[in-house]
C-alpha cells in the first residue's frame, strides 16, 4: 500500500478532481438556473489548483522540467504549501461561504456566516504576514482549522434549514445537501490531522503515509461524491 500511494498519489488525486468537473462541466446546463452552477465553476477551479499545487512531484519526475527544477531549488517555491494554504485553505473557506450565502434563506445565519467570514479573512492576511516563513515550510494550522470552523458552520446552518422547511421531504434530490454532507464530512476528517502537522517529515514515513491515506480516501470520498450526486440530483430555481 505504501509503495501504491508513493507512486500513485497524485495521479489518484488529480485524476478523481478532474473527473467531477469534468462530469459537472456535462450537467451545466441541468444546473443552468441553479446556484449550484457556481459550485461547478468551483470543481474546475480546485481541480487546477490540485494540478497546479503537484507542481513539485512533477519536476521530480519529467525530465523536460528539470530547468524547473533547478530554477526553485532552494528557493520558498520548492515546497508546495503556499499554493494549497492561499487557494484550497483559504479559497474553498471563502467561497463555500460566499456560496451558501445565496443557498440560506434565514437572515441572521447569513449575517453571522458573513461576519464570520469578513474575521477570518482579516485574521489570515495578518497571520500569512506575520508568519511569512509559514506560508512556503508548511501548512498554517490557524487558517486551516478557521476556514474548517466558517464551512462547518455553513453545513450546519443548511442542515437546520433543512429540518425546519419543507426541504425535509426531498433533501436526498438536492445537490446542496450533498454537498454541506461531503464537506462536513470531510473538513471533520482532515482538520484534525493539522494538530500532528509537526511529525510530517522524513523523519517519520509511518506518519507520511497515514496522512496521504487519510487524504487520499477522504478525497476519494469527497470527488465521487460530488460525480454521483450531480448525476442523480435534481436542480433547484428557487
Amino acid at each position: 500500500m505504501d509503495e501504491f500511494l508513493l507512486n500513485h498519489y497524485v495521479l489518484l488525486n488529480n485524476g478523481v478532481a478532474f473527473v467531477a468537473a469534468i462530469v459537472g462541466a456535462i450537467y451545466l446546463s441541468k444546473f443552468k438556473d441553479s446556484e449550484v452552477r457556481y459550485f461547478i465553476y468551483f470543481l474546475w477551479y480546485v481541480a487546477i489548483v490540485q494540478f497546479l499545487g503537484s507542481y513539485t512531484s512533477f519536476v521530480e519526475n519529467f525530465d523536460f522540467l528539470k530547468p524547473l527544477k533547478q530554477l526553485i531549488e532552494g528557493t520558498v517555491f520548492e515546497d508546495k504549501y503556499w499554493i494549497f494554504t492561499i487557494f484550497w485553505t483559504l479559497g474553498s473557506a471563502l467561497f463555500y461561504s460566499i456560496y451558501f450565502q445565496f443557498v440560506l434563506k434565514n437572515i441572521i445565519h447569513k449575517r453571522i456566516i458573513k461576519i464570520w467570514t469578513y474575521i477570518f479573512l482579516v485574521f489570515s492576511i495578518i497571520y500569512i504576514i506575520i508568519k511569512a516563513e509559514e506560508l512556503f515550510s508548511q501548512m498554517m494550522p490557524f487558517i486551516k482549522i478557521f476556514g474548517a470552523f466558517i464551512i462547518l458552520l455553513c453545513a450546519i446552518f443548511y442542515f437546520i434549514q433543512i429540518l425546519k422547511s419543507d426541504e425535509l421531504l426531498t433533501f436526498y434530490k438536492s445537490m446542496n445537501f450533498y454537498i454541506s454532507s461531503v464537506i462536513f464530512i470531510w473538513w471533520l476528517v482532515t482538520t484534525p490531522v493539522t494538530f500532528y502537522q509537526v511529525y510530517y517529515s522524513a523523519a517519520d514515513w509511518s506518519f507520511v503515509f497515514l496522512r496521504w491515506q487519510i487524504f487520499l480516501f477522504m478525497n476519494l470520498f469527497m470527488y465521487l461524491s460530488f460525480t454521483f450526486a450531480l448525476f442523480y440530483c435534481k436542480p433547484n430555481h428557487d
